[in-house]
């Protein structure tokens, strides 16, 4: 599988409309993290980001959100922001476009039904799944409301072929003040995400850096 670890400045020019990094706010860095909420992982990302004070944006899939509502609620009562990554984590450019949206709606509820209607700044964050999306998914999704996230830097963290050691030297030689960094709560990255995680935020918080959410 082909991906960057740092998105290329070009692409993030071609599509001016999607999120890729937030402005330069001094030394400020916005950890997310995809796919989950899963046992045990996302609990010890919460602990880890506790222990550094950091504030981060989980991208729930709703089908996990249906499963683990109460992990959801310890996301969102430790001052963490939720985002939307889909209901069944589906290939947009894969796709029939009703069929995407429908499915991001049914997410939008899954996590309405936990979290409540009232705070739109957490459902109506929407990342694409794998990054992919069509234009006029994009737009249909953008005239609901939906913000749509992408990223500036990759760590890499679900590509069991790099070391855990590459994907931390990728991550802190790529991510600058104002980065959206993506990394992934679920089984398959904990292992990289164990290495990788305390170490970053050691790192750049040795540097100055503050983390803050979406």
């Amino acid at each position: 599988m082909f991906y960057f670890f740092k998105i290329p400045t070009i692409i993030q020019k071609m599509y001016p409309n999607y999120l890729w990094r937030m402005p330069d706010t001094p030394k400020a860095i916005y950890l997310t993290f995809d796919d989950g909420p899963t046992p045990e992982v996302t609990e010890w990302v919460l602990a880890i980001l506790k222990k550094y004070n950091a504030k981060a944006s989980f991208f729930c899939e709703g089908q996990n959100v249906v499963k683990y509502p109460a992990i959801v609620k310890k996301v969102l009562s430790e001052k963490h922001s939720i985002g939307n990554h889909s209901f069944s984590h589906l290939n947009g450019c894969k796709t029939k476009k009703s069929t995407f949206i429908k499915d991001v709606e049914k997410a939008t509820k899954a996590i309405d039904t936990v979290i409540g209607k009232g705070n739109k700044k957490n459902t109506f964050l929407f990342r694409p799944p794998y990054g992919k999306i069509t234009k006029p998914q994009a737009i249909a999704l953008q005239k609901m409301g939906y913000t749509i996230v992408m990223l500036d830097v990759m760590s890499g963290d679900f590509d069991t072929k790099i070391q855990p050691k590459q994907s931390l030297q990728k991550v802190i030689k790529y991510t600058k003040s104002g980065s959206i960094v993506v990394f992934h709560d679920y089984q398959k990255s904990f292992k990289t995400l164990q290495y990788v995680l305390p170490k970053a935020l050691e790192y750049w918080t040795k540097e100055g850096y503050v983390f803050l959410s979406l």
